[in-house]
């Protein structure tokens, strides 16, 4: 097939590069002269025969709004956009029902995959309609692994970013298990072998994942990881997922825990736990200044 692609990132470039190693045309866009294939979306649009497929990788909110608008302006009826960024769902039907005025269809796809989906092949989920799934069904079926697999039509538009934000909030949590499972094994003084301990969990056992192989592979460049700051940023798909949960009255506590905790990450000396100091002096006499470690007095 041809595409457009705009946005050629870590992710839009990589995706670029293994749609071509499997033979699709792609013309690309990125504000990048060093990268792009054409001057302007309006140039990409040409560049394109009817019905055209565009596909967009770019940060979400205002940039995908944006982009989504200008496509709409230049594309023409029956043709497809599909964005591919990290969108929350609930901007989709906004999204969809812009173009759908100009005749133009809209298909959200979640891509999980970092810069190994190149290699590796690319979790798809998608949401649209059905004949227009189809219509870009080769693009996702070059973008998933060899192997097969990898593809969901989870449903209608929306579909595809919700359940992409819930994978993210369940990666959320699967990677703080892992984080509180190596601080606790780091600071017992019976294990003398952590990094070895989690290349051992990487066959026959039930925690055995790519996100395991991982933090196997940080371990092996840095076995106390002391290049690297504590502090993690969110994409936002862990709130949507914890705002869904509340939406839906869903418990959802490992999720909502991972994502405060990296919250906490951020702080170089929380608030909270100032607060939480403060209360323990006043009715333990348990006094730690900024100097101090904290004594392990029983309150």
């Amino acid at each position: 097939m041809q595409l457009g692609l705009i946005g050629l990132g870590k992710m839009g470039g990589n995706m670029a590069a293994r749609l071509r190693e499997k033979g699709h045309e792609v013309v690309g866009f990125d504000r990048d002269p060093a990268v792009r294939d054409v001057g302007s979306i309006a140039d990409l649009v040409d560049r394109l025969a009817a019905p055209r497929l565009v596909w967009v990788m770019v940060p979400a909110g205002g940039p995908t709004a944006e982009t989504v608008r200008e496509l709409g302006s230049l594309l023409s009826p029956g043709d497809i956009v599909v964005d591919g960024g990290n969108s929350h769902y609930v901007d989709d039907r906004a999204h969809a029902e812009e173009l759908a005025e100009r005749g133009v269809h809209y298909i959200d796809a979640g891509v999980s995959g970092g810069v190994w989906g190149r290699q590796n092949g690319y979790g798809i989920m998608v949401g649209g309609a059905a004949e227009d799934v189809e219509r870009a069904r080769p693009v996702f079926d070059a973008l998933t692994p060899d192997e097969g697999g990898g593809f969901v039509h989870a449903g209608s538009v929306g579909a595809g970013h919700f359940v992409k934000m819930v994978h993210n909030g369940i990666e959320y949590g699967m990677m703080q298990a892992f984080a509180e499972g190596y601080e606790i094994m780091a600071a017992s003084d019976i294990v003398d072998d952590v990094p070895g301990t989690f290349d051992s969990w990487r066959e026959g056992t039930v925690v055995r994942s790519w996100l395991l192989d991982l933090l196997v592979n940080a371990l092996r460049d840095d076995p106390e990881l002391a290049g690297l700051r504590g502090y993690a940023q969110d994409s936002g798909e862990g709130r949507w997922t914890v705002q869904a949960a509340i939406d839906h009255a869903v418990p959802a506590p490992a999720i909502t825990a991972a994502l405060f905790a990296r919250f906490a990450s951020r702080q170089d000396d929380s608030p909270a736990m100032k607060v939480v100091a403060a209360l323990r002096n006043q009715f333990g006499g348990h006094a730690v200044t900024k100097a101090e470690g904290d004594p392990a007095v029983p309150e």
